[in-house]
């Protein structure tokens, strides 16, 4: 009966060991089952490439400003700055000098149906009388998503590239193109820093961005 006792408390003594053992490694498969294999899943490039997509579209396009009619000169509006002289070089607007730094502009037939070949054009009517335009030059877009890297459950860095994609006034202030070189630098910097102009056709943006999963969706990290 003794006998018996004492093999029963060695196979417990051997049994309780195993237990846990099997116990934890249950754990740690559990663990690398619910916090790593399941975020590799999560978020695919496709995913990642539809809330960059997003990004980029809710950062508008370039734009370039001008009014028509009789501008004068103020501290919002430079009708002698070369953004005017480059939408008369290009046809879309015609120039006439006029007295007290007043410029007369108006629309040409071609700068009417150039404008209405791009999406998003804004016009408003000024208290003076003028015609205030808003007109896109140029959206981003997303190139490639270069890489997904997992930060922990519900947090992952995308590396991306992207692009400008001009229409066909966009094309016209392409920083790099033969209308801007024309204008000497210092008019090239102006057009740069304050009327929209860019290297459209450069060489893709390289960039980053943390995203966060809430409410079963991954969207841009706002800290």
């Amino acid at each position: 009966m003794f006998e018996e006792e004492l093999k029963l408390e060695r196979q417990s003594s051997y049994l309780l060991p195993l237990l846990l053992l099997v116990g934890l490694v249950a754990m740690i498969l559990g663990a690398v089952w619910y916090w790593i294999i399941p975020h590799q899943k999560d978020l695919s490039a496709a995913e990642a490439g539809d809330v960059i997509t997003a990004f980029l579209k809710a950062q508008g396009p370039a734009t370039v400003h001008f009014h028509t009619g009789l501008v004068k000169a103020s501290v919002d509006e430079k009708p002698r700055d070369p953004h005017y002289r480059l939408l008369e070089k290009v046809g879309v607007l015609k120039l006439r000098e006029g007295k007290n730094f007043v410029m007369q502009a108006s629309l040409t037939p071609e700068g009417e149906r150039i404008l209405a070949q791009i999406s998003g054009v804004e016009k408003t009517k000024n208290p003076d009388g003028t015609d205030a335009y808003t007109v896109p030059l140029a959206e981003r877009q997303l190139v490639q998503i270069v890489k997904l890297t997992v930060n922990g459950r519900n947090r992952a860095t995308v590396d991306y590239s992207w692009k400008w994609v001009p229409n066909q006034l966009g094309d016209a202030f392409d920083a790099s193109g033969t209308v801007i070189k024309s204008f000497k630098v210092w008019d090239r910097t102006t057009l740069i820093q304050k009327y929209g102009a860019d290297f459209y056709h450069g060489v893709p943006t390289s960039a980053s961005l943390m995203l966060v999963r809430l409410d079963k969706a991954w969207k841009i990290a706002t800290e």
